[in-house]
């Protein structure tokens, strides 16, 4: 306990209220969602072929079937309504390819949101200490926004062929004891698809929160630092220029036209007394 306590203090579980790291925990949760939902799956459909000789029937043929869908590999035995004859049939279509990948995503996506919580509520102060952890977060954050839109769609595609492949009607049209009239054949039950269409929706889901994360990862790395810092400088720049400009040179100090010593502060002609305060009285008293 004490050891657990000493971990709890180290971390700083208040980021977890920030966007990213809140973002992070919910990328963890949904990603639990998806590969839970598509990875866990397993269904089946039954189907009824009544024979018109009755002793030749079938009324429960069940067809299972599950992740990762690779349904060319799923067997069943039908009747052929020929005598006790039956053929052995197979479903149609593989899958695997866009239900794998899907999982895949989605595991990875859960691994990395883990291990990124971690880094953000124990080592905080070393991710951005350099630009590198950030810069190393925005990236993997693009590629897995990506990920997710080319997998949910691949999936939701793959989805739509696995419900079209596992449709009793179009299984029943596999036997050839349904191509016979005399012959009634029905479907009794259908796979359930609930869970499957729930891991499509959080597939899109999880591409909206890592997309939408990318702008708080952005703005850890330095590149969004750099631009922050940029219209300051550019105020100085101006600034620099109005300064040595017209208006903030000495203008009005010793060199300017208004400051100049030689108009008003040196001797000119008001402020020499010859001229107007003596020449007239020395020149009156001279008439006298």
């Amino acid at each position: 306990m004490e050891a657990v306590d000493q971990l709890a203090s180290a971390g700083s579980f208040r980021v977890v209220k920030e966007p990213l790291a809140f973002l992070r925990v919910l990328e963890w949760l949904f990603a639990i969602f998806a590969f839970a939902t598509c990875g866990g799956y397993s269904g089946g459909l039954r189907l009824s072929v009544d024979c018109a000789n009755k002793s030749e029937s079938d009324l429960n043929i069940d067809i299972d079937f599950a992740y990762p869908f690779r349904l060319y590999q799923v067997n069943f035995d039908a009747p052929t309504c020929e005598g006790k004859h039956r053929e052995k049939l197979s479903l149609i279509g593989d899958f695997s390819s866009s239900a794998e990948f899907f999982v895949t995503i989605a595991v990875f996506a859960f691994l990395y949101s883990l291990a990124a919580t971690v880094v953000y509520i124990f080592f905080q102060n070393k991710y951005r200490e350099n630009n590198r952890g950030p810069l190393i977060d925005f990236i993997v954050t693009v590629v897995f926004s990506f990920l997710w839109l080319v997998g949910s769609s691949a999936w939701a595609k793959g989805l739509s062929d696995v419900k079209i492949a596992t449709d009793p009607d179009e299984v029943l049209l596999l036997m050839s004891a349904c191509k016979q009239q005399s012959n009634k054949c029905l479907p009794v039950r259908s796979p359930v698809m609930s869970s499957l269409n729930t891991s499509v929706v959080f597939g899109f889901l999880n591409f909206i929160l890592w997309a939408g994360n990318i702008w708080f990862v952005f703005k850890e790395t330095g590149w969004h630092s750099s631009g922050q810092r940029h219209p300051p400088d550019t105020m100085e720049k101006q600034s620099s220029s109005y300064n040595q400009g017209g208006y903030n040179q000495d203008s009005y100090g010793p060199a300017g036209g208004y400051n100049q010593p030689g108009s008003y502060g040196q001797v000119g002609e008001y402020g020499q007394s010859q001229s107007y305060g003596q020449s007239g009285p020395t020149s009156f008293a001279n008439q006298i």
